[in-house]
């Protein structure tokens, strides 16, 4: 990821709306939050950004927003005759949570104008990174619904094998994460040029 002159950085893991319900019958949730910022012009909005925004990287770093999930299933495993098993019920509850910053204060016209932009791009990226949360999810519950192992009537053989798909899903959302951090944060890139307008004027 790139550093700002703040060494300011967005969180890795988010461009629409949540669907209203998934195939399957599960419904994703999102949730909303915002932290407060002060200032009256673009620079200082910015560094209170980076005194206020949340940290990220074990606490290591500044995020200027942040996106996060929840994952929690509703699962139960079946037996049969033979001492095979099966995921019977495989439904993700997952709820994706977005944090971004909010002027504390009423700004000028001006300055609302360009922070209204600055904003909407902030979203915008985040958001891409919740729709990589989904395509995960959907990606968990297409490669594990009815998996099975005969001769498995403790079901180990079908953890494990739960465990190594539901990795894999994840691995290759972090994996999407990086490289769109990469892109839109680097030289050039769509997050980088919004920062540097939004506090120098481009």
């Amino acid at each position: 990821m790139s550093r700002t002159v703040l060494a300011l950085a967005f969180a890795l893991v988010a461009a629409s709306p949540l669907a209203a319900q998934e195939q399957g019958g599960w419904k994703p949730t999102e949730k909303i939050e915002r932290y407060a910022i002060s200032g009256q012009t673009e620079l200082d909005l910015y560094k209170s950004i980076g005194e206020k925004g949340p940290m990220v990287r074990g606490g290591k770093v500044r995020a200027i927003a942040y996106t996060d999930f929840k994952l929690t299933w509703t699962r139960r495993y079946e037996n049969d005759a033979a001492g095979g098993c099966r995921i019977a019920e495989n439904t993700p509850n997952v709820t994706i949570i977005y944090r971004f910053p909010k002027p504390a204060g009423k700004l000028g016209a001006s300055v609302k104008s360009n922070w209204d932009t600055f904003e909407t791009g902030i979203e915008t990226h985040e958001r891409q990174h919740g729709q990589f949360i989904m395509q995960m999810v959907r990606r968990m519950v297409a490669e594990t619904s009815g998996l099975s192992a005969a001769n498995d009537p403790s079901c180990r053989q079908v953890r494990a094998e739960l465990t190594r798909r539901m990795g894999a899903a994840f691995k290759e959302k972090s994996d999407k994460d990086a490289a769109f951090d990469k892109a839109e944060m680097g030289d050039g890139g769509n997050v980088r040029r919004l920062v540097m307008t939004f506090v120098y004027g481009g």
